[in-house]
């Protein structure tokens, strides 16, 4: 079970890193709406830029702490938590403008996933 709880911390944490760090100004398949890019899909949910400051500084946070935690575990139960919320305030935010379910994937699964780690 250590294992798998390893592989799902580095696959959740290295996830959203990629996304926030390196594709940030990349198009996906994932993005909301018809944007393509972190600061498009934002304003396709009627959101302020310092929103998107804030959502991506929390997600990149949480991400290192995920990861830190398979060396300091004290951090699992904040980290797993944090990303499962924020998780779910992305999915709302698609089926908010309407994405279909395909869009909405990637931040139910990593929610998912992250309340099994928080409840291991």
């Amino acid at each position: 079970m250590l294992y798998l709880e390893i592989v799902l911390k580095l696959v959740i944490g290295l996830s959203i890193l990629n996304v926030w760090l390196l594709r940030s100004k990349k198009s996906t398949q994932y993005r909301g709406g018809s944007a393509s890019n972190i600061k498009e899909e934002f304003q396709a949910y009627g959101l302020p830029s310092w929103f998107m400051v804030l959502i991506g500084t929390l997600k990149v946070a949480l991400s290192i702490l995920l990861i830190a935690s398979i060396w300091y575990p004290a951090f699992e139960m904040y980290a797993a938590l944090g990303i499962a919320f924020l998780m779910a305030g992305a999915v709302t935010m698609h089926f908010k403008i309407g994405d279909p379910i395909k869009k909405a994937f990637p931040a139910a699964l990593f929610m998912t996933l992250s309340l099994i780690i928080y409840f291991i």
